[in-house]
């Protein structure tokens, strides 16, 4: 295809980045990265989620960041569903936020732990109803054989929703993604992009848990 060398990669102006400036933790560097992002681009807070596939095989999905603190990044999704059962095999995970409206990329690498039951019911419950009957269809990603079979479900499940507002599907789970490594990209137009990573350190003597290098591009 001739369009896909003629499609531009970023913006005209791209903001700029400083790495000699930053904070000690990067999850407050991401909080800031992200209030810019939401001025500017759509979903700010959609993230590619990678797992591994029990053959080891790498599978990615874009799911919604429902939270970030100094522990980590937190998503959500049903413990049965394709992704769930590969974080119970294998608890590892990347995630990867790319805002090509800002020329801006935040990538993340840990081991990711289910959060307690009582936090996990309350993420389901702060859902917006049409998203909590949906949690109660299941059998994601299986072979749907008849769309009718989808709307039965859906009836019902929305239904169920109607009846007890505070329902929660048993296998409802809010992961924390614990980063060992978080790296800001942000790029120039002169391709001499700048790449920042931190990563974790757990320095006992200065209190300093993470370690920052520049990358080259």
């Amino acid at each position: 295809m001739s369009q896909l060398r003629g499609w531009p990669s970023f913006p005209d102006e791209l903001p700029t980045f400083d790495p000699t400036d930053v904070p000690s933790a990067p999850h407050e560097l991401f909080l800031s990265w992200l209030s810019e992002a939401g001025e500017h681009v759509l979903a700010p807070h959609a993230v590619t989620l990678s797992t591994v596939d029990p053959d080891g095989a790498p599978d990615a999905r874009v799911v919604i960041l429902k939270d970030v603190d100094a522990a980590g990044f937190y998503v959500a999704s049903s413990a049965d569903s394709p992704k769930g059962v590969q974080l119970d095999k294998d608890p590892r995970a990347a995630l990867t936020f790319f805002w090509p409206g800002r020329g801006r990329q935040v990538r993340v690498r840990g081991p990711v732990s289910p959060c307690d039951p009582e936090v996990s019911a309350a993420d389901f419950r702060a859902r917006p109803p049409a998203s909590r009957a949906e949690g109660f269809v299941g059998r994601q990603s299986e072979v749907l054989h008849d769309p009718a079979e989808l709307v039965t479900a859906g009836e019902e499940a929305q239904r169920r929703v109607d009846a007890d507002p505070d329902l929660v599907p048993p296998g409802w789970t809010r992961y924390l993604v614990s980063p060992l490594a978080v790296e800001f990209w942000q790029a120039r137009h002169d391709r001499r992009h700048v790449r920042l990573r931190y990563l974790r350190t757990e320095n006992l003597h200065t209190g300093n848990r993470w370690h920052t290098e520049l990358l080259w591009p």
